[in-house]
């Protein structure tokens, strides 16, 4: 039997007690899994643990968790099977960096995050046999600790190993996502649904944080939306220089899919707003970079990074 096939997944960790961990360890607690939320601000999971996750909007959930650390260290002791990944890209290299110092054979780690190559940062450390990439499917925002809005939820959910040899693992960690409500799916084209979704948040993101619009306000603002069709269009151009299928009918499809996103605040905006350091980088940056090593050039891309890039810099 080969690793893979052995494979039991029933402890999961989540790093990240914002909105996005948040609704996903409530969804593993409620649905039975042993899960540990980690977080490095104690009034985080001081809610989490009591009152409990409340979750509003698109899905409705109220849920205690049990087990909670503040230190990504500190899950060496409770071993987990899965490792899922739920906070910024811009501290991937910290948290992959305390990983790799109990990371066992037979553990894995899921980034179920934003923006382009953040499992690549974590192969980096952690090796391509031990990370998979998973996209998600739905829009979420933090009222205050354990108080999550999901704007919208699309299921299903997708996951794929860098490995080949962990396809299996994939699959069961779909499986177990999906009993637990969260459905998802192991999928042979990770890379085409990360771009899918980084070129829609790259078209909307940058542009409601320099705005301050909601997603609904910048689609249905005719002179706004000139910069939103041409981010997204940008993105487009990129992607199939890089060889990188989007489908034929990708355009029509996200247009619709934003415009019925509603009156969302995407992260990017709220980060703004709370003077947080965003994920430009991991998305904008990430397009402006591919276009740069295919000989494209990206004017709109590079300059809402810039632009953004600005706002972080007057904390």
């Amino acid at each position: 039997m080969s690793e893979a096939e052995a494979f039991t997944p029933e402890k999961i960790a989540v790093v990240g007690a914002g909105p996005v961990g948040c609704i996903v360890a409530a969804f593993l607690e409620k649905g039975g899994i042993d899960v540990v939320l980690c977080d490095v601000m104690p009034e985080l999971l001081k809610s989490a643990r009591d009152p409990g996750i409340r979750v509003t909007g698109a899905e409705t959930l109220h849920q205690r968790i049990t087990r909670t650390c503040t230190g990504v260290d500190e899950l060496a002791e409770y071993r987990p099977d899965v490792i899922v990944i739920a906070v910024k890209a811009t501290v991937l290299p910290l948290i992959a960096s305390a990983i790799k110092g109990f990371l066992e054979k037979g553990m894995y780690v899921v980034s179920w995050q934003n923006g382009i190559d953040t499992e690549l940062e974590l192969a980096q450390t952690l090796g391509r046999e031990t990370v998979l990439r998973a996209v998600v499917n739905y829009g979420c925002a933090l009222k205050g600790p354990g108080d999550v809005v999901m704007g919208f939820h699309h299921p299903p959910h997708y996951i794929q190993e860098l490995d080949p040899a962990a396809s299996g693992v994939a699959v069961k960690i779909a499986d177990l996502f999906t009993r637990c409500g969260l459905e998802t799916r192991r999928t042979e084209e990770i890379v085409s649904m990360v771009w899918r979704k980084s070129a829609m948040n790259a078209s909307m993101n940058p542009v409601c944080a320099m705005t301050g619009m909601t997603m609904a306000q910048a689609m249905n603002d005719p002179i706004v939306f000139q910069t939103v069709d041409a981010l997204f269009k940008e993105c487009l151009t990129v992607a199939r220089a890089n060889e990188i299928s989007l489908g034929w009918d990708f355009y029509p499809h996200a247009m619709t899919y934003l415009r019925n996103a509603g009156n969302h605040k995407p992260s990017m905006l709220m980060d703004v707003e709370n003077s947080r350091r965003t994920e430009i980088d991991f998305i904008n940056g990430k397009v402006a970079a591919y276009g740069a090593q295919a000989g494209i050039s990206t004017p709109y891309n590079t300059t809402l990074t810039s632009l953004v890039k600005g706002l972080e810099s007057k904390k």
